[in-house]
């Protein structure tokens, strides 16, 4: 049963977060990222972290590791802003590599 709710917390979390591709990976990489950094707004390793979104530091479209060093605490308020500078720097990251 903790398993499930751990499984579908970081479910919720990968998908809030602003990134736009997200490797297969990733729930487990969340899920153990949240046993080592407890929600900042709650201190719990699971369930619902009000006002934070669990984000890449590095995203994977500019080849950002599935690994919990490349994952972060991000405020709703830095997600969304830096959620729309990785789509833009995504597009033109992936247009350059169709180019090659």
């Amino acid at each position: 049963m903790a398993a499930t709710l751990s499984v579908a917390a970081a479910l919720v979390l990968v998908l809030a977060s602003p990134s736009e591709a997200r490797p297969v990976g990733t729930l487990a990489a969340v899920a153990q990222f949240r046993q080592l950094n407890p929600c900042p707004s709650t201190g719990k390793v699971v369930g619902r972290c009000p006002g934070y979104v669990v984000d890449y530091v590095v995203p994977p479209c500019a080849e950002g590791e599935n690994a919990v060093d490349n994952l972060q605490w991000l405020a709703l308020a830095q997600a969304k802003g830096k959620g729309d500078w990785e789509r833009e720097y995504c597009r033109f990251h992936r247009a350059r590599q169709r180019m090659t």
